[in-house]
């Protein structure tokens, strides 16, 4: 299926095409237009948009766009709610949600002011979500024990 969305995108337009194509449809692919022309495109293209008000894939009161994917897919993997959390985070300015929100906000902004294509962004956004799916699956228990002192 293709997936649309506006561009130069950053939180949850990286995290929800990351989320589709790794829990919910591994072949999706995803599209970036300007804003005014997402469902316009998304007819056209026979697209589902995202991320964006008036989509039924949107933000839903306090809650994002991947919040909602994983509400509809029901998604009950515990690293992608850890997932979520950060992401909530991230992307609705609330960093007291986790303690990483505002380290991914930070990479987001930074990935998007470097990368000024939509998907050699995502393709590199790809793996910083991987990197963080498997810290949450399997290593968020491990501590960071070098000393200087060594």
């Amino acid at each position: 299926m293709k997936w649309i969305t506006r561009e130069r995108p950053k939180i949850d337009r990286i995290a929800c095409p990351w989320l589709i194509k790794n829990f919910v449809d591994p072949e999706a692919e995803f599209i970036y237009v300007p804003k005014e022309q997402v469902f316009e495109k998304a007819q056209e293209m026979n697209a589902i948009p995202y991320d964006i008000p008036g989509a039924e894939y949107s933000h839903e009161g306090k809650f994002c766009t991947f919040d909602y994917i994983i509400k509809r897919h029901g998604l009950s993997d515990s690293a992608i709610h850890q997932i979520a959390l950060i992401v909530r985070g991230a992307d609705t300015d609330s960093f007291e949600l986790a303690p990483q929100a505002a380290g991914l906000w930070a990479i987001s902004a930074g990935l998007s002011y470097n990368i000024k294509d939509d998907h050699e962004q995502l393709a590199l956004g790809m793996k910083i979500y991987d990197a963080l799916y498997s810290w949450a699956r399997f290593v968020q228990d491990e501590k960071h024990t070098w000393s200087p002192k060594i």
